[in-house]
């Protein structure tokens, strides 16, 4: 049963059943360089806002997933975390953005924000999806409570902080019309690697979203996106970005050195092979039309 209701499960299983036409006819060498928020990266394929690495997996992890970013030319998206590591992360040289917790002391909140704008990052987030624990009671995380965000309170941060504020855990058009109300300059679609179960792929929702975004609001996926076909089909439907998670955990245990940076390189392969073969030439151009469900 539990393998049945995994939302993990269910977006991989999406995710393989979007299947692609080929376009060789006028098509071209792709070009995948990105542009986000002023700041320039190789790819749209960046890494998840990870968190307690250190703690998870051993000292010095997040260390390796902030170096291989760097290496590989990608945007560092990182999640809950003091602020020196936050501050020893953004000295390895990638563009950082923190994501930030639904903290019920709304303060801790705009002071992080606020650490964020001193250390120059290019943008913030809030991670909506995590104020409840597994039976509805405000979650606990380091013993810290969370809380839901209201919408006024969302249109309150945005006013106040001079960065883009990014909102993450957006799995539906009303949440993403709200958060859009209130100021919010980009999303990211995502049921937080299974948070809830029979949650609903990203990409079942993310045209629909994008469609409310319009063009000026940047919108990102993750969840189960693994490889750069998995991206491939997330920007064409509409994604500006997306953001690779647990595979890049993977990749650390097995090559502390380099596995981060071999594993976005490899991915930023894949992504311009689909490209290449379906006359999407650049990320200008990717095309809905060449997705297909089975």
């Amino acid at each position: 049963m539990a393998d049945i209701c995994n939302s993990n499960r269910i977006s991989r299983e999406y995710l393989d059943s979007l299947l692609i036409e080929t376009r060789y006819m006028d098509s071209a060498t792709p070009d995948i360089s990105f542009e986000l928020y002023g700041i320039k990266a190789a790819s749209p394929i960046m890494t998840a806002a990870l968190s307690h690495l250190d703690h998870f997996m051993f000292p010095g992890a997040a260390d390796a997933l902030a170096k291989g970013a760097k290496d590989a030319g990608a945007v560092l998206w990182y999640g809950m975390a003091e602020e020196e590591e936050i501050e020893r992360l953004v000295g390895f040289g990638a563009p950082v953005i923190e994501i930030i917790k639904p903290y019920a002391d709304r303060d801790l909140i705009y002071r992080k924000m606020e650490h964020a704008r001193k250390l120059g990052l290019p943008a913030v987030g809030i991670d909506i999806d995590h104020p409840f624990a597994g039976d509805g009671s405000p979650d606990y995380v380091d013993g810290v409570e969370m809380a839901p965000l209201r919408t006024a309170e969302l249109e309150e941060i945005t006013r106040n902080i001079p960065l883009p504020v990014i909102i993450k855990g957006v799995l539906s058009c009303r949440d993403a019309e709200r958060c859009l109300s209130a100021g919010a300059q980009g999303l990211v679609v995502s049921h937080h690697n299974n948070r809830i179960e029979y949650a609903l792929p990203p990409l079942a929702i993310l045209p629909e979203i994008t469609s409310l975004a319009g063009k000026n609001v940047p919108v990102f996926v993750d969840c189960e996106i693994r490889t750069g076909m998995d991206a491939f089909k997330a920007l064409c439907l509409g994604a500006t970005g997306v953001c690779i998670g647990r595979p890049l955990m993977t990749a650390i245990k097995e090559d502390r050195e380099n596995g981060v940076k071999n594993y976005l390189l490899k991915a930023n392969d894949e992504l311009k092979k689909a490209m290449a073969y379906t006359g999407c030439t650049s990320l200008k151009k990717m095309d809905p039309t060449v997705i297909h469900r089975l």
